[in-house]
């Protein structure tokens, strides 16, 4: 009977004083497994009397359920202290900010370009597109500058074999939709697209470039009709009143032709840096469609007049967002994109 109760002492004080889930395993198995303390209890059966074993027995299995139920009460209290040590590592202060996400932003190029189509959608144009693989017939030779030209050395192309080559020029697309809509005048369009040309890159230059050309071909279609719809186009782009004014120019493709400044956006036309003391800036290129890009078209240049313009989409983005240099669009530099949001 001192043994019970010494062994029973033992194993309740043991069970107390464990920590740890893999030590009480253990302790479990040095009292209650087969081979185990109490079980061996079990062999002074044979050194009782009959009338003690009934007893002895009832005893034993008392002392076993006792460690068993301290057994599982440890282990419970293990559990809910483990479960509570990372309930405190996880735990959510809701009194801090809440995190949020970065969010990605629309390209300057992009925006300026959905600006445009914008702008010229609401005119009743409609946005045209075509191949970057071009043929040299759409490329040059539909917009007058046939094999030989002088003009062709205005641009140096990159060239696949002697039919193919990376447009150099958005005409292109103003071309084909010549041939394509020919019978269907009148023609408003915009034409949106990358360009390529044999170009060193620096500041101000790029071999890969966005350009946006306007078509319009119909009756009766003046000079004045390009005046007006440019200064709209540039009022509404820099979202203030702005004057342009014409340089004569050259372009194969327009007779007359257009050189386009407009009054600087951010003196107003008074003189100051970004506009070299002028009070202008250069901004793009234009003129009335040439006789013989309506002719070759299948066009009647005698009863059919037009007009062109080209702008490029990088030197728009520089002037409206106050870019200095245009190898910053290109440098995928999230800091610098970040900071063009509509």
């Amino acid at each position: 009977m001192d043994d019970l109760k010494t062994l029973k002492e033992e194993a309740l004080k043991a069970i107390e004083e464990i920590k740890d889930s893999k030590l009480l395993e253990e302790l479990r198995l040095e009292y209650l497994s087969k081979k185990g303390k109490i079980q061996g209890l079990m062999s002074q059966m044979k050194d009782l009397s009959a009338e003690e074993k009934p007893k002895f027995g009832q005893l034993v299995n008392d002392l076993k359920n006792s460690v068993q139920e301290a057994l599982e009460q440890k282990k419970k209290e293990i559990e809910s202290a483990l479960l509570d040590a990372e309930l405190n590592n996880e735990k959510i202060d809701l009194t801090l900010n809440a995190y949020t996400p970065k969010a990605g932003s629309l390209h300057p190029l992009t925006l300026v370009q959905r600006e445009l189509e914008d702008i010229f959608i609401g005119m009743g144009y409609n946005v045209a597109e075509g191949p970057e693989v071009e043929l040299d017939e759409y490329n040059f030779t539909r917009a007058n500058t046939p094999e030989g030209h002088p003009a062709r050395d205005m641009q140096d192309t990159f060239y696949i074999d002697v039919n193919h080559l990376l447009r150099s020029q958005t005409t292109a697309i103003q071309m084909r939709v010549l041939e394509k809509e020919a019978n269907h005048l009148p023609i408003k369009v915009i034409c949106p697209g990358k360009v390529y040309r044999r170009d060193d890159d620096d500041a101000t230059h790029s071999h890969q470039f966005v350009q946006c050309e306007g078509l319009v071909i119909g009756e009766n279609i003046t000079v004045a009709d390009l005046k007006g719809t440019l200064e709209l186009m540039i009022m509404e782009l820099f979202k203030k009143d702005a004057k342009i004014r014409f340089r004569p120019s050259y372009f194969p493709f327009t007779e007359p032709s257009f050189e386009v400044d407009m009054t600087c956006h951010i003196c107003g036309g008074k003189g100051c840096p970004t506009c070299k003391g002028t009070g202008w800036i250069e901004i793009l290129g234009s003129g009335m469609v040439h006789p013989n890009v309506l002719e070759m078209a299948g066009i009647d240049s005698k009863k059919y007049t037009g007009f062109a313009f080209g702008v490029g989409i990088e030197r728009l983005a520089m002037l409206k967002y106050g870019i200095s240099d245009i190898r910053d669009l290109y440098a995928n530099d999230v800091r610098f994109l970040s900071g063009f949001k509509k």
